[in-house]
């Protein structure tokens, strides 16, 4: 059920009611018993949370969380370029992959 929220047109009394939607709205003002009541529009249309607490990553899914644990553990910062240097060329990516002539490919390291 909402609270709504009344002023006194006579008096200015304001006051809240917790009462059902389909309940009439009040007209007799409490302090100067008085046909002047009305009702105000109100921000009150918002979801309130009653508990200990509710937080944006209680719903976060399974590899959010792990992303996040990892960067905890790492201690960097999250970065969400690829590459902060200048991209590779084609050119330099395969001089990488292979030996000049006369050159031993080098043992895979494990």
């Amino acid at each position: 059920m909402p609270t709504y929220e009344y002023r006194c047109k006579s008096c200015g009394h304001e006051l809240e009611v917790f009462q059902s939607i389909t309940a009439k709205p009040k007209r007799k003002c409490p302090e100067c018993e008085q046909n002047a009541l009305e009702r105000l529009i109100s921000g009150g249309g918002a979801v309130l949370f009653k508990g200990s607490g509710f937080y944006e990553t209680d719903y976060r899914s399974k590899d959010y969380k792990q992303k996040a644990d990892a960067e905890k553990k790492s201690g960097e910062p999250k970065s969400d370029s690829k590459s902060e240097g200048k991209p590779e060329s084609k050119a330099e990516k395969k001089a990488e992959a292979k030996p000049a002539k006369g050159e031993k490919k080098a043992a895979p390291k494990t």
